[in-house]
């Protein structure tokens, strides 16, 4: 079985974390949480804890950076064509999300960025799974 992999954020209102990312179409594990956790679910191995920040605290084992002073992460999910990219961005937006730069088109690759109610940084990316196999192709199969 592969390993799970659990992001932990610091929120100010788990509820409000919830509206904003069902808004987007995302689900949560309410088995996995109360009043000041929320389970994101990204899929079967990926999961994102949104803790109130005085429970982040203490999880982190430290204080935490005061919000909007800088990121931390950027957070990105990938999605299947460049249609989805926009449709995911666009809820984001109008769920009370904020753009964060303008849309980057590489052409093999196309992404939106925005900021959740929080101020974290997302990132909804699609690549193109031809010119990805075409470069892995080029490269003899070995990407190290």
């Amino acid at each position: 079985m592969a390993p799970m992999l659990f992001i932990s954020l610091p929120v100010e209102d788990p509820a409000r974390s919830r509206r904003f990312f069902r808004g987007l179409g995302l689900r949560f594990d309410d088995m996995v949480g109360d009043a000041g956790t929320a389970c994101l679910i990204i899929n079967d191995a990926a999961m994102v804890m949104l803790h109130r920040r005085g429970r982040f605290e203490g999880y982190a084992a430290g204080p935490m950076a005061p919000p909007g002073s800088g990121r931390e992460t950027m957070l990105a999910i990938s999605a299947t064509s460049r249609a989805e990219v926009d449709g995911f961005a666009d809820a984001a937006l109008a769920c009370g999300g904020s753009a964060l730069r303008m849309p980057n088109d590489l052409g093999f690759m196309y992404s939106r960025s925005f900021c959740d109610p929080d101020g974290h940084a997302w990132e909804v990316v699609w690549l193109d799974p031809d010119a990805v196999r075409a470069d892995y192709s080029r490269s003899g199969g070995d990407w190290s």
